[in-house]
């Protein structure tokens, strides 16, 4: 099979990926998409504070499965040296690539100077970066939005790749938009045609369809999917919620919850995978009332014993 990109050496054998999404993308989440044909995963939002403190949470994060491969784990901050130290302590853990987070525009992370607010400041962004790359042996990649509220992506993809990342995923909005208007599409595909390194398109990205859509659009290398992949790890086979039957929607969500027990633990496990269940809302027979039983669910028994009634 032929790659459909290279970052720096690192072939990808596909063109959907798997967003950073913080709250979903635990190691059981990433290895579900995997399995279902993500052809690339990122983990959730790092601190690279907590990782040089040394924090119980941020090193649980780092734990990885031989499923995920390949795997970007996905840095946050704004200190060029505690950004290194943090980036050496990941490397340990074998990954295939780090990512400086530039894009994230929730105001816990942007409210301390890190994600989409570096926007403002490209040369910062490109002393990071430039750091980055020569401090690890992986490739070191980069997700932007548009700009803070002014749109500065092209300045900013640029000194990016001039200073030595492997690949960009551009989301086609601004921090300040969050999610509240249409992403603009052309502003990604611009940022494909001025750029050497492989581009990823996100945003917009609900269905199968959009993936074809945002391809010819942009012209992009591979498309990344997020909020579109929550209960639906089928969108990574190019598969529509429409045509997933009941017992195979709860056959993955058996899968998935064992997955989260294995990880979490069996109180943790459970209260984590709740979230997921609403997600699933969109297959074919998988109604409120299923999705209340299967909430109301106390133990992971119960919760397991309601699916397999499914299967």
């Amino acid at each position: 099979m032929k790659p459909a990109f290279f970052i720096r050496d690192l072939p990808i054998y596909g063109d959907l990926v798997l967003a950073p999404l913080s709250g979903y993308n635990d190691q059981p989440f990433r290895r579900l998409c995997r399995n279902h044909g993500a052809a690339l995963v990122y983990t959730g939002l790092l601190s690279s504070l907590a990782l040089c403190y040394g924090t119980a949470r941020s090193r649980a994060m780092l734990r990885r499965h031989p499923d995920e491969s390949p795997l970007i784990y996905q840095l946050y901050g704004n200190d060029a040296d505690t950004l290194a130290k943090a980036a050496g302590i990941i490397e340990s853990w074998k990954p295939d690539a780090i990512d400086l987070n530039l894009g994230c525009a929730k105001p816990k992370v942007t409210s301390g100077g890190n994600g989409a607010f570096l926007l403002q400041d490209p040369a910062k962004i490109g002393q990071m970066i430039t750091r980055l790359v020569q401090t690890v042996h992986v490739p070191v990649t980069a997700k932007i939005r548009l700009g803070w509220e002014m749109r500065t992506y092209m300045d900013v993809a640029r000194i990016i790749e001039d200073s030595g990342a492997s690949l960009l995923a551009v989301h086609g909005r601004t921090a300040l938009q969050a999610y509240n208007v249409p992403a603009d599409w052309d502003a990604i595909a611009e940022v494909k045609q001025a750029l050497s390194i492989p581009v990823l398109a996100s945003g917009d990205v609900a269905c199968v369809a959009d993936i074809a859509r945002i391809k010819v659009h942009t012209g992009c290398d591979g498309v990344m999917i997020g909020r579109a992949a929550i209960g639906n790890p089928w969108i990574f086979q190019r598969r529509d919620l429409a045509e997933i039957t009941l017992r195979e929607c709860a056959q993955t969500m058996a899968c998935q919850l064992h997955m989260m027990l294995d990880f979490h633990g069996p109180e943790h496990g459970l209260l984590r995978f709740r979230k997921h269940i609403a997600h699933y809302a969109g297959v074919p027979g998988m109604d409120k009332a299923t999705r209340q039983r299967l909430m109301a669910a106390e133990t992971p028994a119960a919760l397991l014993a309601l699916l397999e009634t499914l299967i």
